[in-house]
């Protein structure tokens, strides 16, 4: 029964954390519900970035009855004070008997030295209720944290042919209004969107977050090795987003003026006749990018997979085949010679979106 009202009480918590995704930017996001004999007396979850913490939300909320209660953690309360007090300290305060956590932290200033505060207080402490849900929703901060690089999710929309476009460019729309609403929450939930140059000439896309409700509108950037970005197209003409080029050392000095005097960051990254990718997403991570939703053509999506770069992959497909030798294909890459090299794609998830089919899943860069 215990084990039951565990469960059921840190399922209220992720929930919480959910629907906070894409709000925290650098931080994790975290739910926190504190129960005594049988009654939720306090609920919270973090917001945003140097704002208080879930457990401080819930234990406002809860007042003098948290003494004796137990707290609902889906992350190891933080042992240290950064731009807040820490939570462990907070909680062994206010006279919690007992914390159940979801999973450990992976900021190494954290892990375990949460725990170890609250069990030397003499609090009984539970890791692990729903630890893989836990350990999913803050992928990208556990990522960003450990790896100093940026998480980075593949989003492609295809023909079941896989086919991104007709063989006359024609892409509008291959995927179902059901499906382009949930891209635009993948956009609100990530901190930056990349695109390639001749996705901006061709298209002209506003990269921007367009949802029922109102969403955040993310960080902007185009990987574009000589600067042809046009000054004025909508990346670059539209200030509701900061936008961010990625250039290399060869593109054209006054060009590189130009684009600034338009209020626009340039990264150099490389000497090379493309950008490199690698010291692309190093420095996007010096600047506090911890996050980036990729919606590049075929060949930015190829370069990024050769070059490892992909975390997570979505496949959208819409139950169309358009065919045409020439038309853009999702992947466009050199290619692996035999079957068993290929990249295999773990832990997937599938979803129906009023017959397009989402395809989720983690690239495994270690061929057999």
């Amino acid at each position: 029964m215990q084990q039951l009202n565990d469960e059921t009480y840190m399922r209220l918590a992720l929930q919480l954390a959910e629907a906070t995704k894409g709000q925290t930017t650098l931080n994790p996001v975290v739910g926190c519900i504190i129960v005594k004999k049988g009654r939720i007396i306090g609920m919270g979850a973090h917001l945003k970035m140097g704002t208080e913490h879930a457990e401080v939300q819930a234990l406002q909320m809860a007042g003098k009855d948290a003494e004796g209660s137990t707290a609902y953690v889906t992350l190891e309360p933080c042992s240290y004070y950064g731009k807040t007090p820490a939570c462990a300290e907070r909680l062994v305060k206010e006279k919690v008997s007992r914390v159940v956590i979801a999973c450990q932290d992976a900021n190494p200033q954290v892990s375990g030295h949460g725990i170890q505060i609250l069990k030397d207080a003499g609090i009984e402490v539970e890791v692990g209720v729903l630890e893989k849900h836990a350990i999913r929703l803050n992928e990208m901060f556990s990522k960003f944290i450990t790896k100093k690089m940026p998480f980075v999710t593949l989003k492609t929309a295809s023909t079941l042919d896989g086919k991104i476009a007709s063989k006359t460019g024609d892409s509008r729309w291959i995927t179902n209004e059901t499906s382009r609403e949930y891209i635009h929450t993948l956009r609100h939930q990530h901190q930056a969107i990349m695109v390639g140059v001749e996705t901006v000439i061709a298209d002209d896309p506003s990269l921007t977050t367009r949802l029922p409700v109102i969403g955040l509108h993310p960080i902007r950037i185009i990987v574009d090795s000589n600067l042809r970005t046009p000054l004025d197209s909508k990346a670059i003409q539209d200030k509701s987003a900061k936008t961010i080029l990625l250039t290399t050392e060869n593109a054209p000095c006054n060009t590189i003026d130009h684009f600034k005097q338009q209020g626009i960051s340039v990264i150099i990254c490389g000497n090379n006749k493309h950008v490199d990718l690698v010291i692309a997403m190093q420095q996007l991570a010096e600047q506090g990018v911890g996050s980036i939703l990729l919606e590049g053509g075929g060949r930015l999506n190829g370069a990024m997979l050769e070059a490892k770069l992909i975390d997570k992959i979505i496949l959208m497909y819409a139950p169309k085949i358009i065919g045409g030798e020439v038309a853009p294909a999702n992947f466009h890459f050199k290619g692996f010679e035999k079957m068993s090299e290929s990249i295999v794609l773990e832990n997937l998830v599938t979803h129906n979106f009023n017959n397009d089919i989402c395809i989720i899943g983690y690239p495994n860069y270690i061929s057999d």
